[in-house]
């Protein structure tokens, strides 16, 4: 083999491939500032995000110029950062601000965004009081699907072999990502859309990215405890919205608890539910139909309730472009 060369930074720099990533625009708080260089978006190798996966995350999306729920998404890492004791490197407001500004300079009004808050750098060993402070990042990427106009037509949801997360490291959303990144492998593996994990009872828990929940025949609509499970910010404005649902006395229940895979067998629906699929049914589970095999109406109607929260002067967007 060859004896590789020791360059300096601007040929490293330059020794890059240039490769189109579909990545917009990055804030680093290690540099604080923006760039929409591709080549130059990059983690320190001792932060501990990147070695010890010692960091948290959002993902949320930026449709027609606003963000979607940000708040909501900054009240989630808040508290995952609390949970592993990483100190917020600044203010939430601070933060949204910058991440605005990100997505700004990306300049497509539709993307997904990214939210990192890491332990910071400082050492490549596993004690984290070794890091200098915490630090941020924001990367601002393609969203491919865009579409929040018509219902999906549906997906099909295989079950996960892999075991599912204990305790705390269900209800962080850390970078620790390795049994997700199986599951969707897992997925494509099979053919399916998406494979979920159970419990050790046998439960429904989650997708890789994903929460799931299912419409009883007798009209209730369920979802596994947050207990086992990431508290999903867009299953849970599904659940907010089933209870108005049952308000109007279209459903006769909802409610968080335990699932059984007899009880989603017999389902008259079962629905995906996340920042990309948005309100996705499912019409294949575990290789059987649900229901008619058709999308139900109470996905339908979640959907419309979720679509009616994304236009312009809808509460819920961040304003990013005028």
């Amino acid at each position: 083999m060859p004896k590789k060369q020791i360059v300096g930074r601007d040929e490293w720099l330059d020794r890059l491939p240039a490769r189109d990533k579909k990545l917009h625009a990055m804030y680093s708080s290690v540099a604080d500032c923006i760039t929409a260089d591709q080549s130059i978006m990059t983690v320190p190798v001792d932060d501990h995000m990147v070695h010890r996966g010692d960091a948290v995350f959002e993902s949320f999306k930026c449709l027609d110029g606003s963000i979607y729920n940000l708040e909501d998404h900054l009240a989630r890492m808040e508290r995952s950062c609390a949970m592993v004791g990483i100190e917020l490197p600044v203010g939430r407001d601070e933060m949204a601000d910058v991440i605005v500004q990100t997505v700004r300079a990306g300049g497509r009004p539709d993307a997904l965004v990214r939210l990192l808050v890491s332990r910071g750098q400082g050492t490549m060993g596993v004690n984290p009081y070794d890091c200098f402070h915490a630090e941020f990042y924001v990367v601002v990427y393609e969203l491919q699907h865009t579409n929040i106009d018509t219902l999906p037509d549906g997906v099909s949801v295989g079950l996960s072999k892999l075991p599912i997360k204990p305790g705390i490291f269900a209800q962080v959303k850390t970078c620790n990502y390795l049994p997700n990144v199986l599951m969707k492998k897992e997925a494509v593996d099979m053919g399916v859309d998406f494979t979920v994990s159970l419990d050790e009872n046998r439960h429904l828990a989650e997708g890789a990215t994903e929460n799931i929940g299912i419409v009883t025949r007798g009209k209730e609509l369920f979802m596994p405890p947050p207990e086992r499970v990431l508290a999903g910010t867009t299953a849970k404005r599904a659940m907010e919205f089933a209870k108005q649902l049952k308000a109007e006395r279209v459903l006769t229940n909802a409610e968080f608890r335990p699932i059984n895979l007899g009880a989603v067998r017999s389902a008259a629906e079962v629905h995906v539910y996340g920042t990309t699929p948005n309100i996705t049914p499912v019409t294949v589970f575990d290789g059987s139909p649900v229901g008619n095999g058709t999308p139900g109406p109470i996905a339908q109607r979640l959907f419309e309730m979720l679509k009616d929260e994304m236009v312009p002067d809808s509460s819920r967007l961040t304003k990013v472009f005028d």
